[in-house]
């Protein structure tokens, strides 16, 4: 079976969507897929390579917006045409979307598409937005073959949109459960000292700092914090456009790592995960920190209580509620009961739901499908 996945952007170009599409695609060539990924080519990138056994083409998107969109999606479709695929896999309802349609118009090739993020800010609001957003979803709704959801946000405004409950799948993101696992408590003591992290409760942040993941409202409370738990430290990982304004605003018992290639280290070294976006898909930071055994607290919004029973594998709280996102971070850090009971429901809910070998199995299932 061959399969051509379209996404905008890929590796070196890192986010949630090209990490598991990073991580599901040895696994689907393990089953017999014949894949290839065609991605955008940006300044300094090499038009074709073979990453970890996957061949990824770079195709030109030059100009402005719209310009580089229709560019990108007429080279995508050449390439379509030159070696037709038996399925489409898009990822977003914009341009790889809008490629794996022109390609199903003139070659009959299926499509199945994922939608990478609901609510506020995801791709049917966004869309909604755009010119012709209304006529394009319209058109959706009638030509894909089938749409994978990885929350009930995103399958709601789907049937909202009239898409019907057949051709609405879900397959969840997964995670790397032997990569993100927990430390017995003697390691992970190791653990934090190996990284050089300091004693006392560790609350970690994984992600990218943009302003939707809202990271200025838990740098906000830390003060507040650190009178309850005088030895608290908030870590914060990764890198972004709100960057240098968040290690602006930061104060005392607030640390800055970066980017880090090796984040399950941090999570088996961290008492607890904080996620406070404002918006999300089925956040992979929140998988891998409940896969390594760590409590999470987070707001419920995207995935997030789809996988999170509140109070039983994870804590979750309002977007935009900085009191509650403050009581709730000083109660979990001072109960570490309450935390490793949190911590260890969740790594048992991803042990028996997310494993990328089942969400492999999913897709190659769902390919044969729409065949």
């Amino acid at each position: 079976m061959r399969v051509d996945m379209i996404i905008l952007e890929y590796h070196p170009i890192v986010g949630g969507a090209q990490r598991q599409l990073a991580m599901v695609a040895p696994r689907l060539q393990a089953l017999g897929v014949d894949l290839r990924i065609l991605t955008r080519r940006y300044p300094g990138l090499l038009p074709f390579e073979v990453i970890n056994g996957v061949p990824v083409h770079r195709l030109p998107a030059p100009g402005p917006k719209l310009t580089a969109a229709f560019a990108f999606s007429l080279s995508a479709l050449a390439q379509i045409r030159r070696r037709p695929p038996d399925v489409i896999h898009a990822y977003s309802l914009f341009s790889p979307l809008t490629t794996a349609v022109w390609a199903k118009k003139r070659l009959g090739i299926p499509v199945v598409v994922k939608i990478l993020r609901g609510g506020p800010l995801g791709d049917v609001d966004r869309l909604r937005h755009k010119p012709f957003g209304a006529r394009r979803l319209a058109g959706y709704r009638q030509q894909v073959d089938a749409f994978i959801t990885i929350s009930r946000e995103i399958d709601g405004e789907l049937a909202e949109l009239g898409v019907p409950s057949g051709r609405r799948v879900w397959v969840p993101n997964g995670v790397d459960l032997e990569a993100f696992c927990p430390l017995p408590e003697p390691a992970k003591h190791a653990r934090r000292q190996e990284l050089g992290l300091p004693v006392g409760p560790l609350a970690l942040f994984t992600g990218r700092l943009s302003p939707e993941k809202q990271v200025d409202q838990l740098i906000a409370i830390w003060p507040q914090v650190r009178q309850s738990n005088p030895d608290a430290t908030l870590l914060i990982l990764g890198d972004g456009p709100e960057a240098a304004a968040l290690k602006q605003q930061a104060g005392t018992g607030i640390l800055f790592g970066g980017r880090v290639d090796d984040v399950h280290t941090y999570l088996q070294a961290a008492d607890l995960f904080v996620l406070p976006s404002a918006t999300e898909g089925l956040s992979n930071s929140l998988l891998e920190a409940m896969a390594a055994g760590l409590p999470s607290l987070v707001t419920a919004v995207g995935g997030a209580p789809d996988i999170i029973e509140h109070g039983q594998s994870g804590w979750l709280v309002p977007p935009d509620s900085i009191v509650e996102l403050e009581t709730a971070v000083i109660t979990l850090l001072g109960d570490p009961a309450l935390r490793q009971a949190l911590g260890r429901r969740a790594r048992q809910k991803m042990v028996a739901e997310f494993g990328l070998d089942s969400v492999a199995a999913a897709l190659y299932s769902l390919y044969t499908a729409v065949l």
